[in-house]
């Protein structure tokens, strides 16, 4: 199968957003496009866009890339945002790392608590407020990231229900095994947010002098 980097649509998409951000130091929109490539590569690999075909087959249609470049935003949002952020407001600056682990933590934690008897879902609600709350007061990440961050801690209010019933029509009944696995489950997409994270938290303190 060809690189998902290689289809017409993504190309075109990356020109563009290239395009808009001409004005970003250059070193500012080549790791935004560093960014949009991982993301649009881990959204075909990982089927996230939920095309009902395999991730792995032989061609990539365009209907899945178009599905994939809709879910991370338009060309001319994404370069608005990176041009509003450089422009007027401070630019993600590097965190202590303790400081963010603990957003990172309280990103994933709302699903296991769960599974805590009878304040397993107040706390995992508390856990997620908590989270989103120090997402959006910290300095490693830019607005588009925790956009997108916010869904996946969120993810689980819908990814539950649904994951529950469908097991429930499947086996004629909710059991506890069966409600467990629609957690660990609906665990993947705050796990994956916390992980793109984490990598661009890192690279920030990399970078930084």
């Amino acid at each position: 199968m060809s690189s998902p980097l290689s289809h017409p649509l993504v190309r075109t998409f990356l020109a563009t957003v290239e395009r808009r951000t001409a004005a970003l130091p250059a070193a500012w929109r080549e790791e935004l496009l560093e960014d949009l490539r991982e993301e649009i590569a881990a959204a075909l690999a990982d089927d996230r866009t939920g095309d009902p075909a395999a991730a792995g087959g032989p061609a990539i249609s365009e209907e899945r890339v178009r599905r994939a470049l809709d879910w991370i935003g338009t060309p001319e949002e994404i370069a608005a945002d990176a041009l509003a952020e450089e422009s007027g407001s401070i630019p993600p600056e590097p965190e202590n790392p303790g400081g963010t682990w603990l957003t990172l933590g309280l990103a994933v934690l709302p699903v296991p608590l769960c599974l805590v008897p009878g304040v397993g879902i107040p706390l995992g609600l508390v856990a997620a407020f908590g989270a989103l709350v120090r997402l959006w007061r910290s300095a490693p990440w830019a607005r588009r990231e925790k956009r997108q961050a916010t869904l996946f801690v969120l993810s689980p209010l819908l990814t539950v229900p649904v994951l529950a019933a469908a097991l429930s029509l499947a086996f004629d009944g909710i059991s506890a095994p069966a409600f467990v696995a629609s957690l660990l489950i609906a665990l993947a997409l705050p796990v994956v947010g916390a992980i793109r994270l984490a990598r661009s938290a890192a690279r920030l303190r990399e970078q930084a002098p």
